[in-house]
């Protein structure tokens, strides 16, 4: 999806399947935003097995759902593994890791006010 208002607004105003936002690729992590706001983002990506995003931290609230997988997520040196169906919130300034135990789809909402 992209950030031209008129089809960014087209293409949110019907029923979209998370599912099939977006494909997992071979060795690789990859992501498709759907809203870019002033107030936050909503991103959806898929992690192929064994993949991950290093630690590093974000100014701001983010939600993370899981809908289709398992990932294992850190934050502030804790382990959490989520499976389809569950969520955990990621607070501001927190170190956090993200790596797929299996090939993995995630919603990313970044909250910033």
């Amino acid at each position: 999806m992209n950030n031209d208002s008129g089809k960014l607004g087209e293409k949110l105003s019907r029923v979209l399947a998370l599912q099939n936002i977006i494909e997992y690729q071979t060795n690789a992590v990859v992501s498709s935003e759907i809203m870019n706001k002033k107030t936050g983002t909503v991103t959806v990506f898929a992690f192929d097995r064994g993949q991950g995003l290093s630690e590093h931290t974000a100014p701001f609230d983010a939600l993370v759902y899981i809908f289709d997988g398992a990932s294992e997520i850190t934050i502030s040196g804790k382990r959490h593994t989520l499976r389809a169906g569950e969520m955990i919130v990621m607070p501001a300034n927190e170190p956090h890791a993200l790596k797929a135990v299996e090939r993995f789809k995630m919603l990313l909402v970044m909250l910033k006010s």
